[in-house]
């Protein structure tokens, strides 16, 4: 009895950092879903996006891919921009359009910007640090917090991811201060994992 007494209190707070509505259930599903996204090599899909600078918003569609830690998107709206690709590796970011390169402006003080939304979002599910969870729409997306720990909330960068049943991520926000910097709302998302 005492073993069992010890173990509740060892998970007690455990339950209290991540602020999971569902307990230990919610808790486990944010675990697998953090390894999900670890063994993670490729994925695609369409993106719409919305990037809030303060005085300006800007939204767009993309089409994007990522493999090999290379990230491909293009964009198919709107239509003034479609065609545009993008392409980001290992710290490189360029914008192209029948060779003319252009430049994206960050959104944060660490360089966030559009081209890099994707990717900041695909490395919060992997290894971000999980505020709170629950489930929404009748218990059939699940949604994760993150946040710096080292932080208080509303503080720095944070993001809300939004899962499907099955693990595929349908929309992320990512946040500055307290203020949504970037909203991106996946269709067709497609991944592959190391175990295939």
């Amino acid at each position: 009895m005492r073993g069992r007494t010890l173990c509740a209190l060892m998970m007690a707070p455990a339950l209290l950092l991540c602020g999971c509505a569902g307990g230990r259930a919610d808790l486990d599903r944010v675990q697998a879903l953090r390894e999900e996204y670890a063994a993670l090599t490729a994925c695609s899909g369409t993106a719409e996006l919305t990037a809030d600078y303060g005085r300006r918003v800007y939204e767009y569609t993309v089409e994007f891919s990522l493999k090999d830690g290379a990230l491909t998107l293009t964009v198919t709206a709107p239509e003034e921009v479609a065609e545009v690709t993008a392409r980001a590796a290992e710290g490189e970011t360029t914008l192209s359009y029948d060779g003319a390169e252009l430049e994206t402006g960050a959104l944060s003080p660490d360089g966030l910007s559009p081209l890099s939304a994707l990717p900041a979002l695909l490395d919060r599910a992997a290894r971000g640090f999980s505020d709170s969870c629950g489930r929404e729409e009748d218990g059939a997306v699940f949604r994760v917090d993150y946040r710096d720990p080292e932080a208080s909330p509303g503080v720095g960068a944070e993001a809300s991811l939004w899962f499907g049943p099955e693990g595929d991520l349908l929309r992320g926000e990512l946040y500055q201060d307290g203020r949504m910097v970037i909203r991106c709302e996946l269709t067709d998302f497609e991944r592959e994992t190391e175990t295939g």
